[in-house]
């Protein structure tokens, strides 16, 4: 079991890495602030949270093992019960894994729990301990620093997904391969599963942002406000990467059909070139003892010449059909979008007299 406490005092005085019966006895007082945070699942955390804090027994299975639960937030007697979701950064993997954390917030007291370990949580602790800063306001503002400490450590998830999703549009249209296909799959399983567990907090944090909840004080609803429009525009991100990947993956079918159509269209020039010439040297190599053409001194040179003369027809036959187009105009490519800055100004000018000439009227 991996438990961390610190308790401060309704002076101000933090101590730190409290030990069981000093939790027990800042329970029991009221006063103060008291943060109890749980990492694993051993008997000893479970009996922390039923028999010191009384917790119920529904919310208690909820942090038992590695199941992902759905966010939610149940009021009960004295405390409110919360599930959130962030990240996992604790593991690599080609594909977003998700970390749960529940939260028990009291008018005196905070108890977090993970299964994993939490980045968020292991934040708000090296704050409390440097400064004790996040336990200063009351128990539902340190609620506020852990829950927008992982609601926050999901962005560099999203700018990494969108690098990703730069290299595969790039890919996907210059170089397109298997493993390209594999990337786009494994990203928007990515946007898929961030999708699962953050579409539904942003109902459970609009809740905490309301007159809900008397554990949330009034102040403190406008920061829990303010994670929800955070947490509103990581899902937008998070919706635009999965529009790339949609168009990125209609890109890469797009350009592997045109490359086989490409490999197609050089196999057909050269049955088109190689056929007449087939055609003539199986006439010509017929096995018949009368044939005039054989005892024509120059028979063999005039074949060749005539060969000659059906490859340049069949390529300027496919020239002029556009199959092949070496030496024709090639499409101007499209110029990087810049717009003449005295055109802007002269732009602005002609707004500002509009608006002048609509204000005399």
């Amino acid at each position: 079991m991996t438990v961390k406490a610190y308790y401060m005092d309704s002076n101000g005085n933090l101590r730190t890495d409290i030990q069981r019966n000093e939790i027990e006895s800042a329970c029991k007082s009221g006063q103060g602030l008291l943060w109890v945070d749980i990492e694993g699942d051993e008997p000893e955390d479970i009996s922390l949270m039923s028999d010191v804090f009384h917790f119920h027994r529904l919310a208690i299975d909820d942090c038992l093992g590695e199941r992902i639960n759905p966010p939610k937030v149940d009021e009960f007697e004295n405390h409110i019960f919360v599930i959130l979701h962030g990240v996992n950064h604790t593991i690599e993997s080609d594909i977003v894994e998700t970390t749960q954390l529940e939260l028990f917030i009291g008018s005196n007291f905070v108890v977090s729990h993970h299964t994993f370990p939490v980045l968020s949580t292991q934040e708000v602790r090296r704050l409390v301990e440097v400064s004790g800063r996040p336990m200063k306001r009351g128990a539902d503002f340190l609620a506020h620093e852990i829950s927008d400490a992982l609601i926050d450590n999901v962005l560099p998830t999203i700018d990494t997904m969108n690098d990703i999703a730069d290299d595969i549009e790039d890919e996907a249209i210059h170089n397109p391969q298997k493993t390209t296909l594999e990337a786009i799959l494994k990203l928007k399983r990515s946007t898929m599963q961030l999708h699962r567990v953050m579409a539904p907090q942003r109902e459970i944090l609009n809740r905490l942002s309301r007159r809900e909840f008397h554990i949330i004080t009034q102040e403190a609803q406008i920061y829990f406000r303010d994670i929800y429009d955070h947490l509103v525009r990581i899902e937008d991100l998070n919706q635009g990467i999965r529009d790339r990947i949609d168009n990125s993956l209609s890109t890469y079918m797009s350009s592997v059909a045109n490359r086989q159509n490409e490999t197609m269209k050089i196999l057909s020039i050269v049955a088109a070139i190689f056929l007449p010439l087939t055609l003539l040297a199986g006439i010509y190599g017929m096995n018949f003892e009368y044939m005039p053409e054989l005892s024509f001194r120059w028979g063999y040179f005039a074949v060749l010449g005539l060969m000659g003369i059906v490859i340049i027809s069949v390529f300027w036959w496919l020239w002029v059909k556009n199959v092949i187009t070496v030496g024709k105009k090639r499409i101007t490519l499209i110029r990087p979008l810049k717009v003449d800055t005295k055109k802007l100004r002269g732009h602005i000018d002609r707004l500002a007299r509009e608006n002048i000439d609509s204000w005399k009227l």
